[in-house]
């Protein structure tokens, strides 16, 4: 069996400035991995990479999703192989709801990944999608406005994860979905991801603060910092971050 993710020896830069240095990891369907570290550590650089951003260069090392080559993919094949990533700072769309992106993400993703499964109608989907929005507690009136535009931000945090809900990835980075969130939206918000995890999915998520893994317990913490992991343990590691901050890797503020 391969594992669902396996990166090793990865080096990603941003122009002419190398980021991630050397990241090696792999993650196993199931598992729920935490990265934490300071700002400019890399976290970010590393998930969008791993989704295929233009403006990241990988210069070094290999990256396995699902046993195939993840970097010889476009970054639409990787979300149709299975791969999601919730962004930092979602972007606004104008003139494209939140219900009419989702349905044809929905629509692309299950025919690549169910052929043989018919495709939801539009009723059908509206169905689905109202019930995902009740589990998240989120104003219905928001699927027929413009993808984020006008969103709070905790109401745009809460439009990732409900893509996260719809298209059912393999693998979820989640790139910071928790900052900026009051303790009420965070709580949903975990709800949401915690509502995914099964035997055949797994997340990384990306992190400052350990208020999130308080709600989703991790598997795995891995401190990131500058560039490089340089600490594996479990949920304690979490704990003895939130207290003693990143002075241990030669780090004087953990913001």
């Amino acid at each position: 069996m391969h594992p669902l993710l396996s990166i090793q020896n990865l080096n990603v830069s941003i122009g002419t400035k190398e980021v991630v240095q050397g990241v090696s990891l792999t993650i196993q369907k199931g598992e729920v991995h935490a990265i934490m570290g300071p700002n400019g550590s890399g976290k970010s650089t590393l998930a969008n990479a791993l989704m295929g951003h233009p403006a990241y260069t990988i210069t070094q090392g290999t990256a396995e999703f699902c046993g195939k080559n993840l970097l010889a993919m476009e970054p639409h094949e990787r979300a149709q192989t299975g791969l999601f990533l919730a962004f930092q700072y979602p972007r606004s769309v104008a003139g494209v709801s939140l219900r009419s992106f989702l349905f044809r993400a929905y629509n692309a993703q299950m025919a690549k990944r169910n052929p043989e499964k018919k495709q939801k109608s539009p009723i059908r989907f509206q169905k689905l999608l109202q019930e995902k929005m009740r589990e998240l507690r989120m104003d219905p009136a928001l699927a027929e406005r413009p993808l984020n535009e006008g969103f709070s931000g905790g109401e745009k945090k809460k439009a990732e994860v409900l893509q996260l809900l719809m298209l059912r990835p393999l693998l979820a980075l989640m790139d910071e979905t928790d900052s900026g969130l009051d303790i009420d939206a965070l709580q949903v918000v975990a709800e949401g991801i915690n509502a995914m995890r099964s035997p055949e999915f797994a997340a990384l998520i990306i992190t400052h603060y350990a208020r999130l893994l308080a709600y989703v317990q991790p598997d795995y913490v891995h401190v990131m910092v500058r560039g490089s992991i340089v600490e594996s343990g479990g949920r304690e590691l979490a704990d003895r971050l939130e207290k003693e901050g990143y002075k241990r890797y030669g780090i004087t503020e953990s913001a």
